[in-house]
């Protein structure tokens, strides 16, 4: 099952490269033939005339000489297989690797925002890196290892075949006996790596989550106990790995057994059969010699498998993910989108997250275009739900969403999304320029409508006073500004957009006093012509929309202008009533 998943994702990709990949095994199956299985028969032949009684001196020249140009034709025809098979080697790894690294990177980054919210960000990294990786480690493997090893083992028993019969017949059961035995306890041993692999992945999740809370980590004086939580965590990773290299000695130790057998047994053998003069010198040595190259690839075709299956079980994490259907899918026969003006209802919804939580049930609401609506409500009213069905983060359980008279269903994200602009409540900025932040919906802006944009914003005061100004980088996350410069950029990057909605989740919550009221001018420019939603923390944020919503449960309980909600002495009129320092309680 896995090795078909495995197959179905990778193998597409090696075969855009399949010249180079197809003449890599060409080359290195010739290479591993001519210096290990047809350079010891020529070798042989020399021993066997330079033992023969029966050739004069100058017969035995003529024939060493020609024996002599042989082994020079083998050693030439070595380097160049040599020669070729890594140019081959380098260019289709290297450029399947690219692929696949793209490949994977597309198909993590389609996933639905559910599926991010559910994993560590560190792990997923972690695990996308080591299935470029394993790819390396596996293609080596597959060409060095395997394909070598087979390429001598039938080689070998052609010759011996021809040569002595009886050890070919005995070689041959013994390496289908040797053989069955490796793949069972290589079947056996791909569990241990498989659980070893999800430990690692669990460290590195582990890591990247502490990492990035580490202020968190430094307020709190939670050193020691984060150590210690870590220190669970690579101990778990530390027994799967005892349990699967105990399992690797004990393999190693049964290979080694069954090799001195073997190699005792044939050894006995021939010098048995030389002694009644059924075999010639050179044949004895070819055999010992024989003996000698298949064991050494064999014994390096366990540490081989042991290498593979370990990036075999780095692969499958990669492989799970890869098979996993996004929540989210955009319809096979989309319509093209005929969202322009930002008309806005929600119909008959119906939403339950997938712990049970329901949030709407037969909801209704219609935004007018250019409407300016608030959206108001404790903690779990079904505030920011609203924003993610919207966006179709998540999918209504039942009824339907349009913009513009058309389901946001029947078209796809991509569309849905250049539609709407959003600032969330807490912006995060990618680890690059402030220039390239701020450009980020609009890659082909110009310098001067980056400033334009960030000038709107007042970001353009505190960025101007940075070193590298527009150039800077910001850090991961954009850890290097304050959350308010952070909020600033994140405006000025939908200043970028002309989209007919804009959704703000309390976009001013990070900025102080004077920088508010600065922005608030600003909003007001920007909301011009669109249909806005705004998520409100502060009250005092929203007095001037068209409509204010009030939400309570997933139901709307009142709605109307500021100066009206007050005057009905409701819910609004309690929740302005009880705010501490602007803030909803």
């Amino acid at each position: 099952m896995f090795v078909r998943k495995l197959f179905r994702h990778i193998w597409p990709k090696i075969m855009e490269y399949k010249w180079s990949f197809y003449l890599t095994f060409a080359f290195y199956g010739l290479r591993v033939f001519l210096i290990s299985v047809l350079k010891a028969f020529y070798f042989k032949k020399i021993i066997d005339l330079i033992s023969s009684p029966d050739l004069t001196r100058v017969a035995l020249a003529h024939e060493l000489y020609y024996l002599v140009f042989i082994n020079i034709l083998i050693i030439i025809g070595d380097y160049a297989c040599s020669r070729f098979g890594a140019w081959t080697i380098v260019y289709s790894q290297s450029n399947i690797m690219r692929e696949l690294s793209n490949y994977s990177f597309k198909k993590i980054i389609n996933n639905s925002y559910h599926f991010f919210s559910n994993r560590f960000v560190g792990s997923l990294v972690t695990k996308s890196r080591r299935f470029i990786r394993a790819f390396e480690v596996m293609y080596d493997t597959s060409v060095y290892s395997f394909w070598s090893t087979f390429i001598i083992l039938l080689g070998v028993f052609v010759i011996l075949f021809v040569q002595a019969p009886k050890i070919a017949l005995i070689f041959f059961i013994w390496v289908l006996f040797y053989l069955t035995l490796v793949s069972l306890f290589v079947k056996k041993r791909m569990r241990y790596d498989f659980n070893k692999a999800e430990a690692d992945s669990r460290v590195g999740g582990r890591l990247a989550d502490v990492f990035t809370n580490i202020f968190a980590l430094k307020v709190f004086s939670a050193r020691e106990r984060e150590q210690n939580s870590f220190g669970e965590v690579t101990q778990n990773e530390q027994k799967h790995r005892n349990k699967s290299w105990y399992f690797g000695n004990l393999q190693d130790g049964v290979q080694a057994a069954l090799m001195v057998i073997v190699q005792a047994f044939i050894l006995y053998l021939t010098i048995k059969l030389w002694i009644s003069g059924d075999m010639s010198t050179g044949t004895v040595v070819l055999i010992q010699t024989y003996m000698i190259i298949v064991f050494d690839k064999l014994w390096d075709l366990g540490k081989a498998t042991t290498k593979f299956m370990e990036a075999a079980a780095d692969m499958k994490e990669v492989i799970d993910i890869f098979e996993i259907q996004p929540d989210i899918l955009d319809s096979k026969n989309p319509e093209i989108s005929r969202m322009k003006t930002g008309d806005i209802e929600f119909k008959d919804i119906s939403f339950i997250y997938d712990s049970g939580q329901k949030v709407f049930n037969n909801f209704n609401l219609k935004i007018k275009a250019g409407e300016k609506i608030g959206l108001v409500g404790h903690s779990g009213a079904g505030k920011s739900t609203i924003t993610k069905l919207l966006l179709r983060f998540v999918d209504v359980s039942g009824g339907g969403i349009e913009i513009d008279g058309q389901d946001i269903r029947a078209v796809l994200q991509d569309d849905l999304r250049k539609t709407i602009s959003y600032v969330p409540q807490e912006p995060m900025l990618f680890h690059r320029s402030i220039a390239e932040n701020i450009a980020y919906g609009k890659p082909e802006a110009t310098q001067e409508e980056i400033i334009e944009a960030a000038k709107k914003a007042h970001a353009h005061e505190f960025i101007s006073a940075l070193q590298n100004g527009y150039d800077t980088l910001v850090g991961e996350r954009g850890v290097k500004l304050s959350g308010g410069e952070r909020q600033r950029v994140a405006i000025a990057r939908v200043m970028m957009t002309h989209t007919p909605i804009l959704i703000l989740d309390e976009a001013t919550s990070s900025l102080d006093s004077i920088s508010e009221s600065y922005i608030q001018d600003a909003f007001g420019e920007l909301m011009k012509g669109r249909t806005t939603i705004v998520i409100a923390h502060r009250l005092s944020t929203i007095q001037k929309m068209d409509r204010i919503i009030v939400l309570d449960k997933g139901k709307i309980v009142e709605e109307g202008t500021h100066t009206e909600l007050l005057g009905k002495s409701g819910v609004y009129a309690d929740l302005w009533s009880h705010q501490t320092g602007g803030f909803l309680e």
